[in-house]
């Protein structure tokens, strides 16, 4: 866990969620561990067939999460209801709000039927960057941002990271394997996706699953920064395609070896490269794709 002073700034759940669905080794490993909050129910289907048949399945859950800073709404979303203080810190992250942990305070997590209310106290210089963010945002119409507000939003200016070395070909093999192992949530319900942070030696260090393919990364960040678990030379790994918006948040938390199982865009490989990030395609059939800064 990340080290702070007993004080104000020490970061704070005033209500935390019940239990978490991973709990910690001294090592900073994980271990999955079946909670209250892990609880999924099954939903009866028809089986489609000749003789039909009634079955139960697990689906994957999904909650509306609001999100306010000192007291000011600031975002609605649709969030798998488990690691929510995981997803508000990396949220907090990855969205330019605070720039590191010190900056947040508290997080105030009241779980209601069919939403989670996150009520999170930031610093003042924080509270400033979010009051001119959301003016920015009052351009909003159903087709997207406008304006050149909205433009600079879109392709903002960030801080290159460290270009850290490929892994070796053999880190590669069984990759799919050691991620479906590692998707607990999936395992049961399908429909989620996953961001893996793995060593060099192939130990998945931590994993965060949600519905959507940016929580879940954003899950992975908060729980990194959260629990003192960086290093340059780890691996996030993401089950989902790489756009832009994903690999701008690989270079706000430093991380310079980022990998997708699906392909990434033309305009992520160009964003990541000129900014030292790597971006590693492995597709399920054929020899990963590395679009290395040094190589273009």
């Amino acid at each position: 866990m990340l080290k702070r002073k007993p004080s104000k700034r020490k970061l704070l759940t005033k209500k935390r969620e019940a239990a978490h669905a991973y709990k910690y080794g001294s090592d900073g490993s994980e271990n999955y561990v079946k909670t209250e909050d892990n609880k999924a129910e099954e939903t009866k289907a028809v089986i489609v067939q000749r003789n039909a048949e009634i079955e139960s399945f697990i689906l994957a859950e999904e909650v509306a999460l609001s999100i306010s800073y000192n007291g000011i709404n600031y975002a609605v979303m649709l969030v798998s209801p488990h690691d929510i203080e995981d997803f508000v810190i990396g949220f907090s992250l990855s969205n330019d709000i605070i720039e590191h942990t010190r900056q947040l305070y508290s997080i105030d997590i009241s779980h209601h039927d069919e939403h989670i209310s996150a009520d999170v106290e930031i610093a003042n210089k924080a509270l400033w960057r979010l009051k001119e963010k959301k003016r920015q945002l009052t351009g909003a119409s159903g087709c997207g941002l406008c304006g050149i507000e909205a433009l600079k939003n879109a392709l903002p200016t960030l801080a290159s990271v460290d270009t850290v070395p490929l892994p070796s070909a053999q880190w590669f093999i069984g990759l799919r394997t050691a991620i479906s192992e590692a998707q607990h949530v999936a395992q049961r319900s399908g429909a989620v996706h996953a961001a893996l942070y793995i060593d060099k030696a192939r130990n998945v260090i931590t994993c965060r699953e949600d519905i959507g393919r940016h929580n879940a990364f954003d899950k992975l960040i908060g729980a990194i920064a959260s629990n003192g678990l960086y290093s340059s030379e780890h691996v996030v790994v993401l089950t989902s395609r790489c756009s832009l918006e994903l690999v701008q948040k690989a270079i706000r938390s430093k991380l310079a070896l980022l990998v997708t199982l699906s392909a990434p865009t033309a305009l992520s490989v160009k964003w990541a490269n000129r900014h030292g990030v790597t971006l590693i395609h492995v597709p399920k059939h054929d020899a990963p794709r590395a679009y290395v800064p040094e190589a273009l």
